[in-house]
């Protein structure tokens, strides 16, 4: 185990129920390894084209390593709220600060045999240079929808995320725009 898959796993996370509700608190290592529902967000990133930030999770990464993600993200820290996780993790990992507040778009309960949590989806703007995180990220590039959407078959991509963004798509047919 590397020091950063080290300080990953000891970052204490708040355990929640099928509501939502907090429950509990673990290392999200041991939340991992026990299937602990916990809480986590996924940040759509566009650059003042529309374009969407799209990367390659780097090899260390304790879930889902070396896969293509639409999304920037993470898991909510223990007491942490959705909104203030959602704009950290989108300024650490595209590697900027000053963004503005991510939109929350909606909520969903992602959940496997092995993995389950509630994922809050958000989308922002990002009209500043991007400088990912090496640890993060290991290859990036703003793609168009159209690009993305040819790329969806051919890449190996995160199954939660996948699973947020073909929810994003059909909020879009919904007459709220919501799920």
């Amino acid at each position: 185990m590397t020091d950063q898959q080290g300080r990953a796993a000891d970052e204490l996370l708040d355990i929640v129920d099928e509501r939502d509700e907090v429950v509990g608190q673990a290392p999200r290592g041991e939340a991992y390894a026990r299937g602990l529902r916990h809480r986590c967000v996924f940040v759509l990133a566009r650059d003042g084209a529309g374009r969407i930030f799209v990367h390659r999770r780097t090899a260390t990464k304790l879930v889902f390593p070396s896969r293509y993600d639409m999304f920037v993200g993470g898991v909510v820290g223990a007491g942490e709220s959705y909104d203030t996780a959602a704009l950290r993790e989108a300024e650490e990992e595209l590697g900027v600060s000053g963004l503005p507040a991510p939109t929350p778009l909606f909520r969903f309960l992602y959940g496997t045999p092995e993995h389950s949590w509630w994922s809050a989806v958000y989308e922002v703007r990002c009209d500043l240079p991007v400088e990912p995180q090496a640890e993060e990220v290991a290859w990036h590039a703003f793609l168009t929808e159209e690009e993305l959407t040819a790329r969806l078959p051919e890449w190996d991509w995160v199954p939660d995320g996948l699973e947020a963004y073909r929810r994003l798509l059909g909020s879009r047919d919904d007459t709220g725009g919501r799920q």
